[in-house]
């Protein structure tokens, strides 16, 4: 049976990389364009398979080619696709932006993802028989995003909530339906309606740790970019380091944390040790360009951290 279900969105990501992030009204010569599939669960999904899990993927995709190439590229890496459904008209798609620097500006159009509602997530019930982990994001209908992590409460399975793109507001249900919140600094700092915050002390990541935790998830992981996470549970928190690495595009790194989070949880890793795993994951995908193709394979991770129990 499969372990790890993501359930959210699947876009064909238009990059283009520029030398710096233009403002309004500017224009700006690029210097390279790729087209390549990604949106954040289908990302998770696929960084999940690539590392080794046993994953199936639930969503909508379009009747065009973009809907086509997103299912077949998930397939490759051996992710279950007998849950994508197929509406007609476009897919999801993202134009993003990627700096010199590696930062990135990224606009979506869902297309069929906002197709995918709750009564078609129970028609899909079968597709979660047997799942430990159930990851979640919010490029899907905010109903549908909560009627799945209801769902998987009810078969006991475990909630790992992304909650990007970053919201000011989510269902006090769905917070506590979280097992495991994700936010980096921006979507934290969002989720309790402060300004949008970088590059956060650790002193400052703690206390919004604390505030979080209040709202109903017990367990937070807050994604630090270069600095690494804060892995704040109950009892603890503990910081994990980020490697040291030359950063090329951060597109997906997040994605790619929590994909390889549920792996490393689904193998009985220890929560800490995940931790490890997911930040030397996230840290080695942001030395490549794009989403999907800078996802790194199990054989490519450091010994220990390619053993994460």
């Amino acid at each position: 049976m499969t372990s790890i279900v993501v359930i959210g969105s699947l876009n064909m990501d238009l990059v283009v990389i520029s030398p710096h992030l233009p403002v309004a009204g500017e224009t700006v010569i690029g210097t390279q364009y790729l087209n390549e599939p990604g949106g954040k669960g289908a990302n998770q999904a696929y960084a999940a398979a690539k590392l080794g899990g046993n994953v199936a993927m639930l969503g909508r995709i379009g009747s065009d080619d973009h809907g086509q190439r997103l299912k077949a590229n998930l397939a490759a890496v051996g992710c279950d696709v007998s849950g994508l459904g197929v509406i007609e008209g476009a897919s999801g798609v993202a134009v993003i932006v990627v700096a010199a620097s590696g930062q990135n500006s990224i606009v979506v159009v869902p297309g069929a993802n906002h197709g995918y509602l709750p009564g078609d997530l129970r028609a899909d019930a079968k597709h979660l028989a047997g799942a430990r982990f159930v990851l979640l994001q919010l490029e899907s209908p905010l109903d549908t995003v909560l009627a799945a992590a209801l769902a998987a409460k009810r078969i006991g399975a475990q909630v790992i909530l992304d909650p990007a793109p970053a919201s000011d507001s989510l269902p006090p249900d769905l917070l506590r339906s979280a097992d495991i919140l994700t936010p980096n600094e921006t979507e934290a700092t969002r989720l309790l309606r402060c300004p949008p915050a970088v590059n956060l002390s650790v002193t400052e990541a703690r206390g919004i740790a604390r505030r979080l935790q209040a709202l109903g998830a017990s367990t937070i992981i807050m994604k630090l970019g270069a600095q690494g996470c804060l892995l704040a549970q109950r009892e603890a928190m503990t910081l994990v380091p980020a490697p040291s690495v030359v950063c090329a595009d951060t597109t997906a790194a997040g994605d790619v944390f929590n994909g390889a989070l549920a792996v490393a949880c689904s193998e009985g890793a220890t929560l800490i040790d995940a931790c490890r795993f997911a930040v030397q994951a996230a840290a080695l995908s942001v030395t490549r360009l794009g989403a999907q193709r800078s996802m790194p394979s199990r054989s490519e991770l450091p010994d220990q951290a390619a053993s994460p129990k």
